[in-house]
């Protein structure tokens, strides 16, 4: 069984080898074709061109040339595409890669900065530039796992801080007080490790 697709355009079953050169030359002519161009270039009579192109649909055969060259051109286009978006995907894993060893690069280089900080009377990384370092591997490991990196700070009424009230949070749930209590996050006081201080 023949599996080959069959166009239009080419040869037809019982089409005469003159009457399809005769299309051949037609439809390589381009825009400004004719029958009359045909039968001068061929040195036929132009009735006998014009009998072809009706018996053999020429005007028929040629829109489907047009419309076949026109798929080609658009899964052309639509192979270039999908390549090149898979070469932007392949450059995107690789920078999410690249970000990704430099987040743990830069979090390991921060803990070994707070050590230092913590355990010599001489610290190499003030507080701030560790901090600074630290908040750059965490922006860089959320771009890299596709996280956020903008933080969006919850405030309480007339944008001050948010307080915690969980037993009012008890009551309006269950209609009953709840076992917890009020707590104030901002007199609630926070303890800090003494840090040592740096020498000159």
């Amino acid at each position: 069984m023949n599996m080959v697709k069959k166009y239009d355009f080419e040869r037809l079953p019982l089409e005469t080898d003159k009457a399809y050169a005769a299309f051949t030359v037609y439809l390589n002519l381009g825009p400004q074709r004719s029958t009359q161009a045909v039968a001068r270039k061929l040195s036929k009579c132009d009735q006998l061109i014009r009998r072809w192109s009706a018996q053999w649909r020429w005007g028929e055969r040629v829109a489907a040339h047009s419309d076949h060259l026109a798929t080609i051109e658009r899964e052309t286009a639509e192979v270039l595409a999908r390549g090149k978006a898979v070469g932007w995907v392949k450059r995107q894993q690789e920078l999410r890669e690249t970000e990704w060893q430099v987040h743990l690069e830069c979090v390991a280089a921060a803990r070994r900065g707070l050590e230092s900080f913590m355990a010599r009377p001489k610290a190499y990384a003030t507080l701030a530039e560790i901090a600074r370092l630290l908040e750059l591997a965490s922006k860089l490991g959320r771009l890299a796992s596709g996280l956020p990196t903008d933080h969006t700070e919850l405030t309480g009424e007339d944008g001050g801080p948010l307080r915690v009230e969980l037993t009012a949070a008890l009551n309006k749930i269950y209609g009953q007080p709840g076992p917890g209590e009020v707590v104030d996050v901002e007199t609630v006081p926070a303890a800090r490790p003494a840090l040592p201080e740096p020498s000159a």
